[in-house]
């Protein structure tokens, strides 16, 4: 075994690994490390007697060294992937589900988290796994481990309710395909779930959680059902960001299976980035969603504490929403938008987060744009940019209106509808966010 230098002579020994190797077999083992010692010709006594005065003065004008366990630095969880859930049809007992989520922050600890937050009765699962995704329904050979919750492999969540696994000894790494697998042989009534995931999963009939083969894995669907977030332990510099948003947000006409929704990009961004320690990114974006009205789903300031503020380690919320309150055509006016976007900022600042607000991007040519609703549009992003309520500005509309015509979207990112974005146009809005502005240094309401 490989020698493993100051880790070792410090007295820890690496975790469990939950990842890929190069040759693409998956680590769950535990390592432990070796020292060799080799015989060393000792200095003169002088040298040593000179060498141990020295030492004796730096701890006089030092102080006592702390041990090892007492300076580990300190950890936290933070969300690595999220989605919101809304009710999603009617749920159907002995039924499995397999959903594939990408992460974002790398890190030990990991556990999920199921919702029944649209159920009218309690919910059982009696049998989730965690692995790595290798292709489609199969999973990486080794690395399906089962999950328990409060140390049983059972848990029933009450109507309304959400509910963490356990910790999974282990470590997942940054931007890789999870494999959630689920059982519950009670559903029934309303299910809990997120329509549009532009993620293909998996789903059977009776328990298969456990098998890491794709064989009783034969029909593919592109939603999550009751799986609404991931955390990991990191560092506790580190953070996350939520983005807040519609379908733009929720990543509808990206490209199925490649994460290539504005979030992705931005996570790409900040795996990297010497300008923030954010590394996090949950996706709050449900597709019709409005600001001010309930539709489809819950209006941005009915769920900003499940599908935002509920979540760990979280420093920054970037809002963008506004759009469907606008082509809706119910009255909404400038004035009335932007109480709606302080009342979540209030909320927002209260618990501590800074808040990042996008500016409404061009819908023309979408079949409900009008000028009445272009004139909203336009003095709700002047009020973005120099209202001076949130913390920092992402102006997508500059980043994706045509020059030629800025009540519309530049050709190369309007996917055909004038609504929604093609991947280039997902990437241009998530390049026009200044990382820096998502640390929060200087805390909310700045």
């Amino acid at each position: 075994m490989k020698a493993c230098g100051r880790r070792c002579r410090a007295g820890r020994v690496p975790l469990i690994s939950l990842g890929v190797t190069t040759s693409s077999r998956v680590t769950w083992e535990a390592t432990l490390n070796t020292t060799t010692l080799h015989p060393r010709r000792l200095p003169p006594r002088g040298t040593r007697l000179r060498g141990l005065f020295v030492l004796a003065l730096l701890a006089a004008l030092l102080g006592p060294v702390p041990s090892a366990a007492g300076s580990a630095p300190p950890r936290h969880d933070v969300v690595t992937w999220a989605t919101s859930a809304f009710r999603l049809g009617t749920g159907v007992p002995d039924r499995a589900y397999r959903l594939v989520v990408h992460t974002s922050a790398g890190g030990d600890r990991m556990r999920v988290r199921l919702s029944n937050a649209f159920g009218d009765r309690p919910l059982t699962f009696d049998s989730v796994y965690a692995g790595i995704q290798r292709e489609g329904a199969a999973l990486v050979p080794g690395s399906n481990r089962r999950l328990t919750f409060g140390g049983r492999t059972s848990v029933t969540v009450p109507p309304g309710g959400l509910v963490y696994s356990d910790p999974l000894p282990g470590r997942v790494r940054a931007r890789t395909n999870l494999v959630v697998s689920l059982h519950s042989p009670d559903a029934a009534g309303p299910a809990t779930g997120h329509r549009l995931a532009m993620q293909t999963s998996y789903v059977t009939q009776g328990d298969h959680t456990a098998d890491e083969t794709a064989g009783p894995w034969t029909r593919s669907i592109t939603s999550w059902f009751y799986l609404d977030a991931v955390t990991v332990r990191t560092p506790a510099r580190t953070g996350a960001v939520v983005a807040l948003g519609d379908s733009i947000t929720d990543g509808w006409e990206s490209t199925t299976d490649l994460n290539r929704r504005w979030p992705d990009y931005l996570s790409r961004r900040l795996q990297h980035s010497l300008a923030t320690t954010v590394r996090g990114v949950a996706n709050a974006g449900i597709s019709a969603n409005k600001v001010l009205a309930d539709g489809a789903s819950p209006s941005a300031l009915n769920r900003l504490d499940r599908d935002v503020l509920s979540h760990p380690g979280v420093r920054t919320v970037l809002v963008f929403e506004g759009v469907n309150d606008l082509k809706a055509h119910t009255g909404v006016t400038a004035e009335d938008l932007i109480d709606g976007y302080r009342q979540l900022t209030d909320r927002v600042h209260a618990a501590g987060h800074c808040v990042v607000a996008a500016t409404i991007a061009p819908f023309k040519g979408w079949p409900e744009w009008d000028p009445e609703a272009e004139a909203v549009r336009q003095e709700v992003n002047a009020f973005i940019r120099t209202g001076g309520l949130f913390d920092a500005v992402a102006d997508f509309d500059r980043a994706v209106r045509s020059p030629d015509d800025p009540e519309s979207i530049r050709p190369a990112y309007d996917n055909g509808d004038h609504l929604h974005f093609t991947d280039e146009g997902m990437r241009a809005m998530a390049d026009e966010v200044r990382l820096k502005d998502l640390e929060c240094a200087s805390g909310p309401g700045r």
